[in-house]
């Protein structure tokens, strides 16, 4: 392997990014770009699947630009991506029939309260390993088929092209050649068998889905097409890709059962690795494929590695509206000192339920509740209330996910944006009551999308090789006692309990 770097694209829910590795995992070249986001009506979330094209093709290139690289440096491509988020496309002509539906959309709830209603719920769970939700691709796809004029007939004709984001993405590097997801963003979809690692067609009976529309599965490491020289000057293989909070997990080389981590994007996901089959949970957690290696005695889509996933959907989304929403501040890196400034939230609660309630709750109808104010409460005491629900959400996935795998955690990884706020990981390690540990390289996400690309090319030796590159950068000891902890948390489930149901339809 003579070439220098890996390019890795991370295509986030409100900005498409790019990071050029070298062969010690190190960042040398990055762009980034936000991109629009729309809300045509309450709780609908949507994006413009070209303008998210567009900007990752553009931050792309300038992440060669920075790193001084052109294509003949570049081993692979790796992607990773915001999940779930659900579109379709014409075969012919490459364009989108609608706006994409973001993973944060609520349209469908009503449709998954029917489908809860006629029992439905038990053999998605069984089959998927997922809970039936609107967070999830499938009611998404089924609603667009439904809704977009003249989109189900063009499906039925074998017109139109369904995908996650990483689809799109690999639709358009290769120019169409190629339609393809990967394990991790098939499981997420609720249209995956993760047992039998294929489309589950009961399922798609089920949501009047033609199988037309679905892509290949391929493993999460592994070739898969090549981008068109047009784009960045040459031909690059296109080798690894894997779903955001996957990438993260394999990223931070949790790649032992028991080892977890949590990323604290615009949403916090938790997920811990729970080996080489799924895990059913008992405790409203999904059981999903962190990703796919390649095996040649294992099927197309590769060896899976299981994870227990625990989703928290507002977390530094709900820092954003302090800055966008109230004003409370200007920019979201002053929040820490603003919440600093006072000793403790005065009995101030945020349950940022904005888009509905995840794991472990799975309420759509929740909504966003500010509780325990006085007069004497400051904006400060809001700032601080916001990021401790950040972790007060993140402490309840734990304690969910010990139960079902029968493991106690002994440290947790960490990474994303807000966990450079220390502040906040105090405030983790508090409520968990076990070690946060920071990575010196913080951006496991592009690191776990540049590690899956690079094993597939050779770029590094396996698994241990790239591991090895994984150091601390800083350990948050917890402070408080248990009962300090299970005080705090039984405090907040009683906030949550007031969010509950607020957008509920009297016909619900």
């Amino acid at each position: 392997m003579t070439k220098s770097y890996i390019l890795a694209l991370d295509q986030g829910t409100t900005s498409s990014r790019a990071i050029v590795f070298d062969r010690q995992g190190q960042a040398r070249g990055m762009g980034q770009r936000e991109f629009r986001q729309y809300y045509p009506q309450p709780g609908w979330v949507e994006h413009d699947a070209a303008e998210i094209w567009q900007s990752q093709l553009d931050v792309a290139r300038e992440a060669l630009r920075n790193a001084g690289a052109s294509a003949a440096d570049i081993a692979a491509i790796g992607i990773t991506n915001q999940r779930e988020t659900t579109l379709i496309w014409d075969r012919a002509t490459g364009r989108p029939l609608a706006h994409a539906l973001v993973w944060q959309d609520r349209r469908t709830a009503p449709m998954c309260d029917e489908l809860r209603r006629q029992g439905h719920d038990r053999l998605l769970q069984a089959r998927t390993g997922l809970v039936l939700d609107a967070y999830f691709s499938g009611t998404k796809l089924a609603w667009l088929l439904d809704h977009v004029p003249g989109a189900r007939q063009a499906a039925q004709r074998g017109e139109l092209a369904f995908g996650t984001i990483d689809t799109w993405l690999v639709w358009q590097l290769t120019g169409g050649q190629v339609h393809s997801t990967d394990p991790s963003n098939a499981s997420r979809t609720l249209l995956y068998d993760i047992h039998t690692h294929d489309w589950n067609d009961e399922i798609l009976a089920l949501l009047d889905i033609p199988r037309s529309v679905l892509p290949s599965v391929a493993p999460s490491s592994a070739e898969v097409g090549r981008a068109l020289p047009e784009w960045f000057g040459g031909p690059i293989p296109i080798a690894g890709i894997a779903g955001d909070q996957q990438a993260a997990t394999f990223g931070q080389a949790c790649f032992k059962p028991g080892m977890a981590k949590n990323t604290y994007g615009t949403g916090c996901f938790m997920l811990m690795n729970v080996g080489d089959a799924p895990v059913a949970s008992h405790n409203n957690l999904l059981s999903t494929i962190g990703w796919g290696l390649p095996d040649a005695g294992a099927g197309p889509a590769g060896r899976s590695t299981y994870m227990l996933e625990g989703g928290v959907f507002m977390a530094g989304a709900a820092v954003q509206w302090l800055r966008d929403g109230l004003g409370i501040i200007q920019r979201s890196d002053q929040v820490e000192a603003l919440a600093a400034s006072v000793a403790g939230t005065d009995d101030v609660f945020l349950v940022p339920a904005f888009a509905g309630l995840g794991a472990p709750h799975w309420d759509p109808y929740a909504r966003g509740t500010l509780v325990g104010l006085t007069r004497g409460t400051t904006r400060a005491h809001v700032a601080r209330a916001t990021l401790e629900s950040i972790a007060l959400q993140s402490a309840e996935l734990l304690t969910c996910m010990n139960a079902d795998s029968g493991i106690d955690l002994s440290e947790l990884r960490v990474d994303g944006g807000a966990a450079r706020n220390d502040l906040l990981m105090q405030m983790q390690a508090d409520l968990l009551g076990v070690p946060v540990v920071r990575p010196r390289i913080a951006e496991s996400t592009a690191r776990g999308a540049a590690g899956l690309a690079g094993l597939a090319v050779g770029f590094w030796t396996g698994l241990d090789e790239f591991a090895a590159q994984w150091e601390a950068e800083h350990r948050f000891e917890p402070t408080w006692t248990a009962d300090q902890r299970t005080a705090r948390l039984a405090r907040w489930r009683q906030a949550v309990e007031h969010a509950k149901g607020w957008a509920r339809p009297e016909s619900a």
